[in-house]
């Protein structure tokens, strides 16, 4: 697997994907993909920065995260639906681990707690539990 750093015209294809993560996870996140796509565009021009993992020709992912002084913040990981349970996912992680962020960073990542498939792959990588966010939801 490859890697290359996203540039604005990649927009469209992240805000693609990141509609699915969305879904995929149970977020709340009513965006439209146009909204997100321009969300996309404010966050790449401002802090945070993203790589698109390709095999071959294919885009197959991307990660997006604003680096710190000691840490490294991952706002998103998404592996494509039809190609999930390949290693890809390991595979980016350990491209952004060994290639792209400086070594000797904390890392972190929030994850959806209802969302038990994704707990279980940041366990697998080497995150560990840190916090746990709760809320009451006005009715």
């Amino acid at each position: 697997m490859k890697y290359r750093p996203a540039r604005l015209t990649d927009c469209p294809v992240l805000a693609e994907m990141n509609y699915q993560l969305i879904q995929d996870e149970g977020h709340r996140n009513v965006q439209t993909v146009a909204e997100l796509a321009e969300r996309m565009r404010n966050w790449l021009t401002t802090k945070y920065v993203a790589v698109l993992f390709m095999q071959g020709a294919e885009t197959v992912g991307y990660a997006m995260y604003w680096e710190q002084p000691q840490d490294v913040y991952l706002r998103h990981f998404f592996v494509v639906r039809h190609r999930r349970r390949q290693g890809l996912g390991r595979g980016g992680m350990e491209l952004l681990r060994t290639r792209i962020w400086p070594p000797g960073k904390r890392l972190t990542v929030e994850v959806l707690v209802r969302n038990t498939a994704a707990v279980a792959f940041w366990r697998a990588v080497g995150y560990q539990d840190y916090s746990l966010k709760m809320e009451i939801r006005p009715s």
